[in-house]
């Protein structure tokens, strides 16, 4: 394998399951069977004959069960979900990775890998990802019991679920869910705007009807149901308050089924296997950056991590937020998709494009770490139909922490993307940077072929490695490799 390969992106597969019970526990999705459904349909829209015996990287995205310290699994284990989905689809990798956790994973996987075949390390690869948290909360609510115990031979690396993104004095006051993180963000952009709780949550409903009626299309989506704003202003049973000023539908939904895929490869390697040129997205561009500690931050209305990882993914790619024409922006809550409005100089309520792909995690459902792998995937699809246009996704990870994965596809000649000058640290004015935590990831994707640097071949100059490293074999753990903070350059991830 030679070093400057140039990696695209050759499949896509996508999988829902809106099973409810009714016909037994035989039927139940599993993180697995979606898994597999989703690779399958990948190595399928790649279009060539045994294209998983060719995967020499397989990188699962980690699931939600397994992103906290002991992990509890109410339906049994898959202590090796790289290596059972490597046994069902017949792949062999020579290297296999379980994530992080966090959601800008995804992208920074597409970031990592791509490096990695541009460093001439690997040809072929497979990111895939999956949830099935709906299945496991409607078998216990129905009193059937579904087992997902399973295990394989596979050496894989296991990166653990992540630094702490807490400090001791946020879990001294509470501050110990996602939920109660965002309220803050989304109370002091209410505040800023001189809104009362009753006119913020109309102007957040304002800003996710229009995402619950990209659901009602996306086939792939968990909710498709289009809500009005009245509707999604008005608390009731079906939009319960959860903490002030979310309702149940302004925040992302974890009780889903399904599962993503995508594959990349050298563009030598595409050329070989006859792929047309149509079907190849290629990575432009990308920024990563992460955030202080909430309760270190100067300002809660606003996130510095976004912006600068928007920045460094345009300017590599030689663009502007103008020139995407479509855009998928991480929307665990509103204030996420309002921060990244203000990082991109962007009107949302008069800009005409669209700001998610898919429906966005309320609607089109929150799959734990895996989401922005959809928002990839759908990406790719766009641009195919759309020749000569751009695309740009927002990874968000942590409290707004990690700000990562922009992408950017077209069809025209790019600028060279330099692989090496796309991390660091999103600093606030006036202030020092504190200990890295998750955040942010911007890719730009497109049809044409990137003149790469063949001077600088990794992308990401220091690859993040997990606070707790294990490698397993047969599914046992074999060493503890690393203990404490992780080994990484801090800061915001955007690629185009």
């Amino acid at each position: 394998m030679a070093r400057g390969a140039i990696p695209v992106l050759v499949g896509a597969g996508q999988a829902v399951s809106h099973w409810d019970g009714s016909t037994g526990p035989a039927d139940a999705p599993s993180p697995l069977s979606m898994a597999r459904a989703a690779a399958r349909a990948a190595l399928d829209d790649a279009g060539v004959p045994a294209l998983a015996g060719q995967i020499e990287t397989l990188a699962f995205v980690r699931t939600n069960e397994d992103s906290r310290p002991n992990p509890v699994h109410p339906n049994g284990r898959n202590a090796n979900l790289p290596g059972t989905l490597s046994r069902e689809i017949g792949a062999q990798p020579r290297k296999a990775i379980y994530s992080m956790s966090g959601g800008q994973t995804p992208q920074k996987l597409v970031n990592e890998i791509a490096a990695d075949i541009h460093a001439g390390e690997t040809e072929c690869a497979m990111i895939v990802g999956s949830e099935a948290n709906g299945a496991s909360k409607t078998s216990r609510r129905a009193g059937l019991e579904i087992d997902w115990s399973d295990d394989a031979d596979l050496d894989f690396e296991d990166r653990g679920f992540g630094p702490m993104l807490l400090t001791r004095n946020e879990i001294k006051h509470g501050m110990v869910a996602p939920p109660y993180f965002y309220a803050l963000f989304e109370t002091a952009i209410a505040h800023r705007e001189g809104h009362t709780r009753r006119e913020h949550r109309k102007v957040m409903s304002q800003l996710f009807a229009p995402f619950s009626q990209v659901a009602a299309a996306n086939p792939h989506a968990q909710f498709p149901v289009a809500r009005s704003v009245e509707w999604l202003a008005t608390p009731g049973t079906e939009n319960r308050e959860i903490v002030d000023p979310f309702l149940k539908w302004h925040i992302a939904q974890d009780a889903v089924n399904l599962g993503a895929a995508v594959i990349l490869m050298s563009d030598e390697k595409a050329d070989t296997l006859a792929i047309p040129p149509e079907r190849r997205v290629y990575l432009h561009g990308a920024g990563e950056a992460n955030d202080d500690h909430i309760s270190l931050r100067p300002d809660l209305d606003r996130s510095f991590a976004m912006k600068a990882a928007f920045d460094r993914a345009l300017e590599q790619a030689g663009r502007t937020q103008a020139d995407m024409s479509a855009l998928d922006i991480y929307s665990c809550f509103p204030c996420a998709v309002f921060s990244a409005c203000d990082g991109l100089g962007l009107d949302w309520r008069h800009d005409p494009r669209a700001l998610t792909l898919t429906g966005g995690l309320p609607f089109f459902g929150g799959p734990g770490n895996n989401y922005s792998l959809h928002a990839i995937a759908e990406m790719m699809e766009r641009l195919r139909a759309r020749p000569g246009q751009f695309g740009l996704i927002l990874a968000n990870g942590g409290w707004m922490t990690d700000k990562g994965g922009r992408g950017c596809l077209f069809d025209d000649a790019a600028r060279a993307l330099h692989p090496g000058r796309s991390t660091g640290n999103a600093r606030c004015p006036d202030r020092d940077r504190r200990d890295a935590q998750r955040g942010e990831s911007r890719n730009l994707y497109g049809h044409s072929r990137p003149r790469w640097s063949a001077a600088s071949h990794r992308l990401l100059p220091h690859a993040r490695r997990p606070a707790i490293h294990s490698e397993y074999r047969g599914g046992r753990d074999r060493a503890v490799a690393r203990r404490g903070q992780p080994d990484r350059a801090p800061g915001e991830s955007a690629s185009c």
